[in-house]
């Protein structure tokens, strides 16, 4: 299967699973209890790990929802950790956004703000992590719906805001996040996809930001991973 054919098998089953666990709901997942589940990123976190062993990491680096230190608080737990002989190769966050994405935007952008930073600082403080600084990525997948394509109205502040929000759907302010978090090296690596299930009821994907697609994703994954096996002296 091309690399295109696994994101979109591993899309279609977050979808599959996220309709699964509405199902379950009483409610029919209207409070978000699909949500809280999690299991619908599962098929994910596994295509991602499995970018990582392909190539050639061990799969006991694989630690799936590992709680990692921080510095302003004792720990946070990640979504996947892959660590080579006591090497932090990679900790990862996995999100999502399905609906109400006007209400939860800005909780997505200080989770994600927050747990880099923790995470980075822990380490320059205290060496947290050894020798070698975290290497830390983030994942997410945004429903494409009206909500998230609409262009926005102007913004006002206090302060001058910077300009490149004005007018953005919130499908390009998560774009504008997570391709500033990158550019500054908040996260090391990014993969933004959005997706709808089409009026023929088929799944379907996008990376609409380059800097962020599963083909960046994979060449950072791959720079990460040889590096980290050059300074333990492997081939």
């Amino acid at each position: 299967m091309t690399d295109s054919d696994l994101t979109q098998a591993a899309v279609a089953a977050f979808w599959q699973i996220r309709k699964d666990q509405v199902g379950r709901l009483e409610d029919g997942g209207a409070a978000g209890g699909a949500a809280r589940a999690a299991k619908h990123l599962d098929s994910i976190r596994d295509l991602v790990t499995q970018i990582f062993l392909g190539e050639g990491l061990p799969v006991e680096c694989v630690v799936n929802e590992p709680y990692l230190p921080g510095f302003y608080r004792p720990r946070k737990r990640w979504d996947l950790l892959i660590k080579h002989r006591g090497v932090m190769v990679a900790a990862i966050e996995f999100k999502s956004q399905v609906g109400s994405v006007g209400k939860n935007l800005s909780n997505r952008f200080e989770e994600a703000l927050g747990s880099a930073t923790d995470t980075r600082v822990a380490q320059t403080e205290n060496a947290a992590f050894g020798e070698l600084p975290p290497w830390l990525g983030y994942v997410f997948v945004l429903r494409e719906d009206e909500e998230t394509e609409a262009k926005r109205g102007r913004l006002t502040a206090q302060y001058p805001i910077d300009p490149v929000w004005q007018g953005q759907s919130y499908n390009q302010r998560y774009q504008t996040m997570i391709g500033r978090f990158i550019e500054k090296e908040v996260y090391h690596a990014g993969w933004f996809i959005t997706t709808k299930v089409d009026d023929e009821g088929q799944v379907v994907y996008s990376e609409p930001l380059a800097t962020a697609s599963g083909n960046a994703f994979r060449a950072a994954v791959k720079g990460r991973v040889e590096y980290v096996k050059a300074v333990l002296g492997e081939k």
